[in-house]
């Protein structure tokens, strides 16, 4: 596995913009527009929302954020390998990162929404490897065939 070096990103690089409109694109490619919940980088440079870059010798293997919920909890959005990096801890590196970050925070629990169509399935296992179940829909989200909400007790 790669070493990647994860840190805060600023959303101006090309490569990560190209990262998020591919990551926007893919969702629109296998859910309604209405069951597409990822963020477009104007939305993830909002207070409360902290988003990491995961690069290996330079290149942009990831990415991904952590927004704040009310009280002591987190959503993760717009988690995202690039493809060239897919399956080779990517996703991993970007994951650990935001979890820290939720511990630091004081964060009692994160949750996620993520698709719930096949080409998901690597994320579902990603994240329950990492002791994630599934959970009732939280915030505005709904459960069904393009949607599944995830969550993790950190506290």
């Amino acid at each position: 596995m790669a070493g990647f070096v994860v840190a805060p990103d600023d959303l101006t690089g090309e490569d990560v913009l190209a990262l998020l409109s591919l990551h926007l694109e893919r969702m629109h490619k296998w859910s309604p527009a209405d069951k597409v919940h990822a963020l477009p980088p104007e939305k993830l440079r909002v207070p409360g929302v902290s988003f990491f870059a995961a690069r290996a010798s330079g290149e942009l293997a990831g990415v991904g954020a952590l927004k704040a919920l009310a009280g002591a909890s987190g959503e993760i959005k717009s988690m995202r390998a690039a493809d060239a990096w897919r399956g080779r801890g990517a996703g991993k590196a970007i994951l650990l990162a935001l979890l820290t970050e939720a511990q630091a925070r004081g964060y009692l629990w994160v949750a996620l929404e993520t698709g719930g169509h096949p080409e998901s399935e690597a994320a579902h296992l990603l994240y329950a490897a990492h002791g994630f179940r599934e959970c009732p829909p939280f915030g505005d989200y709904v459960s069904d065939d393009f949607s599944l909400c995830m969550r993790l007790e950190l506290g």
